[in-house]
Protein backbone atom coordinates (compact mmCIF):
# COMPACT_ATOMS: atom_id res chain seq x y z
CA UNK A 1 0.00 0.00 0.00
CA UNK A 2 1.58 3.38 -0.80
CA UNK A 3 1.98 5.50 1.67
CA UNK A 4 0.42 8.75 1.92
CA UNK A 5 2.73 11.52 1.21
CA UNK A 6 3.27 15.31 2.86
CA UNK A 7 0.33 17.82 2.85
CA UNK A 8 0.06 21.35 2.59
CA UNK A 9 -0.82 22.80 5.70
CA UNK A 10 -2.65 26.04 6.84
CA UNK A 11 0.67 28.03 7.85
CA UNK A 12 2.82 27.50 5.27
CA UNK A 13 0.84 30.14 3.46
CA UNK A 14 1.03 32.59 6.46
CA UNK A 15 4.98 33.39 6.06
CA UNK A 16 7.66 32.84 7.98
CA UNK A 17 10.17 28.97 7.90
CA UNK A 18 6.81 26.80 6.65
CA UNK A 19 6.36 29.06 4.13
CA UNK A 20 9.91 29.25 3.07
CA UNK A 21 10.46 25.70 2.41
CA UNK A 22 6.91 25.59 0.74
CA UNK A 23 8.03 27.67 -1.93
CA UNK A 24 11.76 26.02 -1.61
CA UNK A 25 10.09 22.50 -2.97
CA UNK A 26 7.79 24.69 -5.74
CA UNK A 27 10.93 26.42 -6.96
CA UNK A 28 13.08 23.51 -7.48
CA UNK A 29 10.35 22.60 -10.55
CA UNK A 30 11.67 25.77 -12.61
CA UNK A 31 15.39 26.58 -13.44
CA UNK A 32 15.43 29.84 -14.80
CA UNK A 33 18.09 30.78 -17.45
CA UNK A 34 18.88 33.93 -19.60
CA UNK A 35 18.23 37.18 -18.46
CA UNK A 36 15.98 37.25 -16.18
CA UNK A 37 17.77 38.29 -12.70
CA UNK A 38 16.50 39.02 -8.76
CA UNK A 39 14.73 35.67 -9.00
CA UNK A 40 15.32 35.53 -5.20
CA UNK A 41 13.85 38.81 -4.40
CA UNK A 42 10.29 40.78 -4.28
CA UNK A 43 10.17 40.87 -8.23
CA UNK A 44 12.13 39.60 -11.32
CA UNK A 45 14.05 42.19 -13.33
CA UNK A 46 16.04 42.12 -17.03
CA UNK A 47 18.04 44.40 -18.74
CA UNK A 48 16.92 46.42 -21.74
CA UNK A 49 19.37 48.13 -22.41
CA UNK A 50 20.13 45.53 -25.26
CA UNK A 51 17.02 47.41 -26.93
CA UNK A 52 17.26 51.11 -25.78
CA UNK A 53 15.34 52.79 -23.24
CA UNK A 54 11.87 53.53 -22.13
CA UNK A 55 10.71 56.68 -21.28
CA UNK A 56 8.70 56.26 -18.07
CA UNK A 57 5.79 58.59 -16.97
CA UNK A 58 6.12 61.34 -19.65
CA UNK A 59 9.73 61.86 -18.74
CA UNK A 60 9.44 60.71 -15.15
CA UNK A 61 12.73 58.49 -15.20
CA UNK A 62 14.87 56.84 -18.46
CA UNK A 63 15.00 53.51 -16.76
CA UNK A 64 16.63 50.22 -18.59
CA UNK A 65 15.81 47.74 -16.35
CA UNK A 66 12.10 45.52 -16.78
CA UNK A 67 10.43 44.46 -13.17
CA UNK A 68 7.73 41.87 -12.82
CA UNK A 69 6.40 40.84 -9.61
CA UNK A 70 3.04 38.44 -9.20
CA UNK A 71 0.76 38.02 -6.20
CA UNK A 72 -2.58 36.12 -4.92
CA UNK A 73 -5.13 37.39 -1.85
CA UNK A 74 -7.22 35.75 0.21
CA UNK A 75 -8.06 37.77 2.59
CA UNK A 76 -10.62 37.33 5.81
CA UNK A 77 -12.58 39.61 5.99
CA UNK A 78 -12.60 41.31 2.97
CA UNK A 79 -13.48 44.49 4.49
CA UNK A 80 -12.13 45.76 7.31
CA UNK A 81 -10.91 49.24 8.43
CA UNK A 82 -8.57 50.81 6.51
CA UNK A 83 -9.63 49.14 3.38
CA UNK A 84 -10.37 45.87 1.42
CA UNK A 85 -9.10 42.87 -0.57
CA UNK A 86 -9.34 45.39 -3.89
CA UNK A 87 -7.38 47.93 -2.39
CA UNK A 88 -4.68 45.04 -1.02
CA UNK A 89 -4.18 43.60 -3.81
CA UNK A 90 -3.30 46.81 -5.83
CA UNK A 91 -1.17 48.33 -3.40
CA UNK A 92 0.94 44.82 -2.61
CA UNK A 93 1.79 44.57 -6.37
CA UNK A 94 2.73 48.22 -6.84
CA UNK A 95 4.71 48.22 -3.46
CA UNK A 96 6.78 44.56 -4.48
CA UNK A 97 7.60 47.00 -7.45
CA UNK A 98 8.26 50.03 -5.40
CA UNK A 99 10.62 48.45 -3.16
CA UNK A 100 12.71 46.54 -6.28
CA UNK A 101 13.41 50.80 -7.20
CA UNK A 102 10.82 50.47 -9.67
CA UNK A 103 8.04 52.76 -11.19
CA UNK A 104 5.58 50.94 -11.25
CA UNK A 105 3.73 51.46 -15.19
CA UNK A 106 0.83 48.35 -15.35
CA UNK A 107 -1.15 45.97 -13.92
CA UNK A 108 -3.43 42.94 -14.61
CA UNK A 109 -6.13 41.72 -12.32
CA UNK A 110 -7.47 38.74 -12.12
CA UNK A 111 -10.46 37.65 -10.35
CA UNK A 112 -12.18 34.52 -9.19
CA UNK A 113 -16.02 35.00 -7.49
CA UNK A 114 -18.16 32.65 -5.73
CA UNK A 115 -21.59 32.25 -6.86
CA UNK A 116 -24.07 34.29 -4.81
CA UNK A 117 -21.31 37.20 -4.07
CA UNK A 118 -23.24 40.41 -3.95
CA UNK A 119 -22.64 42.66 -6.77
CA UNK A 120 -22.51 45.79 -4.05
CA UNK A 121 -19.82 44.31 -2.58
CA UNK A 122 -17.80 43.45 -5.55
CA UNK A 123 -18.52 47.07 -7.14
CA UNK A 124 -17.05 48.51 -3.72
CA UNK A 125 -13.77 46.09 -4.32
CA UNK A 126 -13.40 48.07 -7.96
CA UNK A 127 -14.13 51.30 -6.54
CA UNK A 128 -11.14 50.66 -3.89
CA UNK A 129 -8.78 49.54 -6.72
CA UNK A 130 -9.74 52.44 -9.13
CA UNK A 131 -8.80 54.79 -6.51
CA UNK A 132 -5.47 53.41 -5.88
CA UNK A 133 -4.70 52.83 -9.28
CA UNK A 134 -5.56 56.69 -10.17
CA UNK A 135 -3.76 57.93 -7.24
CA UNK A 136 -0.78 56.52 -8.45
CA UNK A 137 -1.41 56.51 -12.27
CA UNK A 138 -1.07 52.81 -12.72
CA UNK A 139 -3.85 51.47 -14.82
CA UNK A 140 -5.27 47.81 -14.93
CA UNK A 141 -4.35 46.86 -18.75
CA UNK A 142 -5.20 43.19 -18.70
CA UNK A 143 -6.91 40.79 -16.53
CA UNK A 144 -9.60 37.86 -15.91
CA UNK A 145 -12.91 37.24 -14.58
CA UNK A 146 -14.15 33.47 -13.22
CA UNK A 147 -17.35 32.27 -11.51
CA UNK A 148 -17.21 28.84 -9.13
CA UNK A 149 -19.96 27.31 -7.16
CA UNK A 150 -21.09 28.30 -4.02
CA UNK A 151 -18.51 26.99 -1.16
CA UNK A 152 -15.56 26.18 -3.65
CA UNK A 153 -13.80 29.28 -2.62
CA UNK A 154 -14.72 31.83 0.80
CA UNK A 155 -16.14 34.80 -1.26
CA UNK A 156 -13.05 36.35 -3.85
CA UNK A 157 -9.89 35.82 -4.39
CA UNK A 158 -7.59 38.44 -6.25
CA UNK A 159 -4.34 37.91 -8.14
CA UNK A 160 -2.26 40.75 -9.00
CA UNK A 161 0.48 41.27 -11.50
CA UNK A 162 2.50 44.11 -12.19
CA UNK A 163 5.69 46.01 -14.52
CA UNK A 164 7.82 48.81 -13.80
CA UNK A 165 10.90 49.79 -15.11
CA UNK A 166 13.93 51.07 -13.09
CA UNK A 167 16.90 52.57 -13.70
CA UNK A 168 18.52 51.40 -10.47
CA UNK A 169 17.59 48.08 -8.87
CA UNK A 170 17.42 47.79 -5.04
CA UNK A 171 18.09 44.20 -4.12
CA UNK A 172 17.41 42.64 -0.70
CA UNK A 173 21.42 41.41 -0.13
CA UNK A 174 22.68 45.08 -0.47
CA UNK A 175 23.31 45.89 3.05
CA UNK A 176 26.74 47.00 4.65
CA UNK A 177 28.17 46.63 8.00
CA UNK A 178 28.04 50.11 9.44
CA UNK A 179 24.40 50.95 7.53
CA UNK A 180 21.28 52.24 9.69
CA UNK A 181 18.24 50.46 9.50
CA UNK A 182 14.90 52.61 8.80
CA UNK A 183 11.25 52.18 8.76
CA UNK A 184 8.83 54.35 6.84
CA UNK A 185 6.44 54.39 9.77
CA UNK A 186 4.69 52.16 12.86
CA UNK A 187 4.40 48.78 11.79
CA UNK A 188 2.21 45.89 12.51
CA UNK A 189 -1.11 47.91 11.80
CA UNK A 190 -2.42 46.13 9.10
CA UNK A 191 -2.74 42.80 11.19
CA UNK A 192 -4.19 44.55 14.28
CA UNK A 193 -6.90 46.03 11.99
CA UNK A 194 -7.69 42.63 10.37
CA UNK A 195 -7.21 40.78 14.30
CA UNK A 196 -9.68 43.14 15.56
CA UNK A 197 -12.33 42.82 12.88
CA UNK A 198 -12.15 39.01 13.27
CA UNK A 199 -12.12 39.12 16.99
CA UNK A 200 -14.56 41.90 17.41
CA UNK A 201 -11.98 43.90 19.22
CA UNK A 202 -12.69 47.96 19.68
CA UNK A 203 -9.14 49.62 18.07
CA UNK A 204 -8.80 53.20 16.64
CA UNK A 205 -6.40 51.40 14.76
CA UNK A 206 -6.58 50.84 10.78
CA UNK A 207 -4.55 48.73 8.52
CA UNK A 208 -1.57 50.76 7.00
CA UNK A 209 -2.34 49.53 3.30
CA UNK A 210 -0.99 51.90 0.97
CA UNK A 211 1.21 52.25 -2.07
CA UNK A 212 4.55 53.30 -1.53
CA UNK A 213 6.20 54.40 -5.02
CA UNK A 214 6.51 58.03 -4.18
CA UNK A 215 8.09 57.01 -1.04
CA UNK A 216 10.22 54.95 -2.15
CA UNK A 217 11.47 57.01 -5.15
CA UNK A 218 11.98 60.15 -3.02
CA UNK A 219 14.82 58.63 -1.20
CA UNK A 220 15.80 55.39 -3.34
CA UNK A 221 19.25 56.53 -3.93
CA UNK A 222 20.59 56.20 -0.72
CA UNK A 223 19.15 52.88 -0.12
CA UNK A 224 21.31 49.76 -0.14
CA UNK A 225 18.25 46.94 0.86
CA UNK A 226 14.96 47.72 0.87
CA UNK A 227 11.27 45.35 1.80
CA UNK A 228 7.83 45.95 2.94
CA UNK A 229 7.40 43.50 5.72
CA UNK A 230 4.23 42.12 4.56
CA UNK A 231 3.52 38.16 5.78
CA UNK A 232 5.71 37.59 8.40
CA UNK A 233 6.38 41.18 9.33
CA UNK A 234 9.72 42.72 9.84
CA UNK A 235 10.98 39.43 11.90
CA UNK A 236 11.07 37.71 8.08
CA UNK A 237 12.01 40.94 6.37
CA UNK A 238 15.73 41.90 8.40
CA UNK A 239 16.26 37.80 8.47
CA UNK A 240 16.09 37.69 4.71
CA UNK A 241 18.09 40.59 4.34
CA UNK A 242 20.69 39.64 7.33
CA UNK A 243 21.21 36.36 5.57
CA UNK A 244 21.37 37.33 1.82
CA UNK A 245 23.71 40.07 3.01
CA UNK A 246 25.82 37.84 5.16
CA UNK A 247 25.69 40.70 7.88
CA UNK A 248 24.30 41.22 11.41
CA UNK A 249 21.28 43.59 12.38
CA UNK A 250 20.86 44.87 15.84
CA UNK A 251 17.62 47.00 16.86
CA UNK A 252 17.01 48.96 19.95
CA UNK A 253 14.31 48.02 22.04
CA UNK A 254 13.67 51.53 22.95
CA UNK A 255 12.68 52.86 19.70
CA UNK A 256 10.66 49.77 18.52
CA UNK A 257 8.09 51.12 16.03
CA UNK A 258 5.02 49.79 17.58
CA UNK A 259 1.79 52.16 18.88
CA UNK A 260 0.83 50.59 22.64
CA UNK A 261 -2.11 48.91 21.12
CA UNK A 262 -0.37 46.88 18.48
CA UNK A 263 1.64 46.09 21.49
CA UNK A 264 -1.06 45.35 23.70
CA UNK A 265 -3.07 42.85 20.67
CA UNK A 266 0.27 41.19 20.21
CA UNK A 267 0.23 40.42 24.18
CA UNK A 268 -3.56 39.38 24.11
CA UNK A 269 -3.38 36.87 21.32
CA UNK A 270 0.08 35.87 21.89
CA UNK A 271 1.32 36.34 18.25
CA UNK A 272 4.98 38.00 18.23
CA UNK A 273 4.92 41.67 17.28
CA UNK A 274 7.64 41.64 15.09
CA UNK A 275 5.73 38.95 13.27
CA UNK A 276 2.74 41.01 12.25
CA UNK A 277 2.56 42.44 8.46
CA UNK A 278 2.29 45.63 7.60
CA UNK A 279 0.83 46.58 3.40
CA UNK A 280 1.64 50.14 3.59
CA UNK A 281 5.74 49.89 5.00
CA UNK A 282 8.89 49.52 3.93
CA UNK A 283 11.95 48.65 5.93
CA UNK A 284 15.45 49.45 4.46
CA UNK A 285 19.11 50.09 5.03
CA UNK A 286 21.20 53.15 4.40
CA UNK A 287 24.49 54.39 4.92
CA UNK A 288 25.18 55.67 8.18
CA UNK A 289 26.05 59.16 6.45
CA UNK A 290 22.47 59.48 4.31
CA UNK A 291 20.02 58.07 7.36
CA UNK A 292 19.25 61.77 9.33
CA UNK A 293 18.53 63.01 5.78
CA UNK A 294 16.71 59.76 4.76
CA UNK A 295 14.36 59.69 7.92
CA UNK A 296 13.77 63.78 6.98
CA UNK A 297 12.09 63.44 3.77
CA UNK A 298 10.19 60.43 4.85
CA UNK A 299 8.90 62.17 7.68
CA UNK A 300 7.14 64.38 5.16
CA UNK A 301 5.35 61.33 4.15
CA UNK A 302 4.67 60.19 7.84
CA UNK A 303 6.27 60.95 10.90
CA UNK A 304 6.48 58.10 12.60
CA UNK A 305 9.07 56.99 10.24
CA UNK A 306 12.43 56.58 11.80
CA UNK A 307 16.02 54.66 12.43
CA UNK A 308 15.39 51.47 14.58
CA UNK A 309 18.63 49.91 14.40
CA UNK A 310 22.04 49.34 12.77
CA UNK A 311 24.04 47.05 10.44
CA UNK A 312 27.11 45.24 11.97
CA UNK A 313 29.49 42.45 11.03
CA UNK A 314 28.26 39.13 11.91
CA UNK A 315 24.93 37.00 11.17
CA UNK A 316 21.75 37.24 12.98
CA UNK A 317 19.07 39.59 13.63
CA UNK A 318 19.44 40.74 17.43
CA UNK A 319 17.16 43.06 19.48
CA UNK A 320 19.57 44.88 22.21
CA UNK A 321 17.34 45.28 25.23
CA UNK A 322 17.01 48.20 27.94
CA UNK A 323 19.57 46.20 30.02
CA UNK A 324 22.01 46.07 27.22
CA UNK A 325 21.48 42.33 26.12
CA UNK A 326 21.04 40.70 22.65
CA UNK A 327 17.89 39.26 21.95
CA UNK A 328 17.45 36.85 19.07
CA UNK A 329 14.95 37.56 16.50
CA UNK A 330 14.28 34.92 14.72
CA UNK A 331 12.57 33.53 10.97
CA UNK A 332 8.77 33.17 12.28
CA UNK A 333 7.57 29.81 13.24
CA UNK A 334 4.93 27.83 14.15
CA UNK A 335 1.24 29.18 13.18
CA UNK A 336 1.19 32.60 12.04
CA UNK A 337 -1.96 34.37 11.27
CA UNK A 338 -3.78 33.25 8.03
CA UNK A 339 -5.46 34.38 5.18
CA UNK A 340 -4.20 38.22 6.63
CA UNK A 341 -2.72 39.48 2.82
Amino acid sequence: MEKEGRKIELESGAGGEKSNALIGRIKKNFKVKGIWKNLEDDAATFDLACIGTFDVHNGHQMSTKLVFTTDAFIIDPIFFPGGDIGKIAVCGTINDLSVMGAVPAGLSLSLVIEEGFPEKDLEKIMQSINSVCKEVNVPIVTGDTKVTEKGKIDKIEITTSGVGFASKIIENGGARPGDAVIVSGDLGEHAVALLASRFNYRTKIKSDCKPLTKEIQSVSKYLTSCKDPTRGGVAEVLNEIAEKSKVKIVLKEDILPFKKETVAISDLLGIDKFAFPSEGRFVATVPKKDAQKTIKILQKYNPEAKIIGEVAKGKGVYLKTNLGSLKPIEMPTGKLIPRIC
